[in-house]
């Protein structure tokens, strides 16, 4: 019997403190940014500025991206993924745009017209975004800084259907990954 008497006494106790500390509302405090954290935001705010780039998010995408008006998209010929002269030209200016940026991490997105299917296209991109990271890195571009990914026919440029946008719809576009 003095086990029960003692177990009821605690919780006796214990739910009156309980209901104390979850009852009570607390208005959440917002942690406020230090002096270093908001310099390393303004600084990251004045790169963004000077280097030319925009702050860019895709619909139904997480995370946030950065456009550069120096890093120029290739395009390709209907189901092909080897680069073209013209598409070699735009990689070594990309390179070196790169080069100067060793800190940045870029990613190369393949595109293909809405032609073919689904999986198709989503293979003809990979192979695109896979070209160009392979032709930038032979150019000296770190590996480290490239990432691939393709979407296919899923992000046309022009949504139009003829010639013309698919032309526009070949391609790989780069850019850089928000830090």
């Amino acid at each position: 019997m003095k086990k029960k008497g003692i177990g009821l006494f605690v919780a006796l106790l214990l739910v009156p403190l309980a209901l104390s500390t979850s009852c009570c509302s607390k208005k959440a405090v917002k942690p406020t940014k230090t002096i270093a954290q908001e310099g390393g935001q303004q600084a990251q705010n004045s790169a963004v500025k000077e280097e030319g780039l925009t702050k860019k998010k895709y619909p139904g995408i997480q995370g946030e991206f950065l456009e550069s008006k120096a890093l120029k998209d290739i395009h390709f010929d209907f189901d092909k993924f080897n680069i073209k002269s013209s598409a070699a030209a735009v990689l070594k200016k990309n390179a070196e745009f790169l080069l100067a940026h060793p800190t940045y991490k870029i990613q190369i997105e393949g595109h293909c017209d809405e032609r073919g299917s689904v999986e198709y296209n989503l293979v003809l991109g990979e192979r695109r975004a896979e070209s160009a990271r392979k032709f930038l890195s032979n150019l000296g571009v770190n590996k480290d800084q490239l990432s691939t990914i393709s979407y296919g026919e899923e992000m046309p440029l022009d949504p139009r259907h003829n010639e013309e946008a698919w032309a526009k719809n070949r391609r790989c576009h780069f850019i850089i990954l928000a830090k």
